[in-house]
């Protein structure tokens, strides 16, 4: 049965939840440093510590992701736009000048965000164009005090000094490649 919408119009829709942003990454067969930007991410449980994120079937580095068993989470700050826009790009160098550590998993986790968790992958679900990734969180840590860089509408925003009251639009995002998880909307007031 065909639903009564098409897809623009779901994205118009599920655009006006707006997420955090992370980086969500791995390393490649050959060892080498994975990364993607991802608003897909949630929690699952508080007992086993789950938490998945969802990363669309095209993306270059679903082989990564696949193959190597573990991922780590970093969730950006407000002032980490940069960061995101850089890993929502398909190839070139992302790594370049990317202060990061390696924790049990062997997973680069990034230093300077807000929170941080390694995980394991638990499970790989079917989710019709995407594979969402259940994994199990094996470390974590807060890793400074400050404010959520969030997505809504195709645009980055911040909370203001009231929570959600003062909510104020930073950079267009136009991530324009496959490796972005974000749900690629126009802001809402683009012609």
């Amino acid at each position: 049965m065909n639903p009564a919408f098409d897809a623009r119009q779901f994205r118009d829709a599920v655009g006006w939840f707006t997420t955090g942003v992370t980086i969500i990454t791995t390393r490649s067969i050959e060892g080498a440093p994975v990364g993607i930007t991802a608003n897909s991410f949630g929690s699952v449980s508080l007992d086993p510590p789950l938490v998945q994120f969802s990363l669309d079937r095209r993306a270059l580095s679903l082989t990564a992701f696949r193959s190597f068993g573990h991922f780590a989470v970093s969730i950006l700050a407000e002032d980490q736009q940069g960061l995101s826009a850089r890993f929502a790009k398909p190839g070139g160098d992302k790594w370049r000048d990317v202060d990061f550590e390696t924790w049990g998993s062997g997973c680069p986790v990034l230093r300077g965000v807000l929170a941080a968790l390694d995980c394991r992958t638990e499970a790989i679900h079917e989710g019709g164009d995407h594979l969402i990734f259940i994994g199990r969180v094996l470390r974590l840590e807060a890793r400074r005090r400050g404010r959520p860089l969030l997505f809504s509408r195709g645009i980055y925003h911040t909370l203001g000094e009231r929570l959600g009251i003062a909510d104020v639009p930073i950079v267009p995002l136009r991530a324009g490649g496959e490796e972005a998880v974000f749900c690629g909307l126009e802001p809402w007031f683009a012609a």
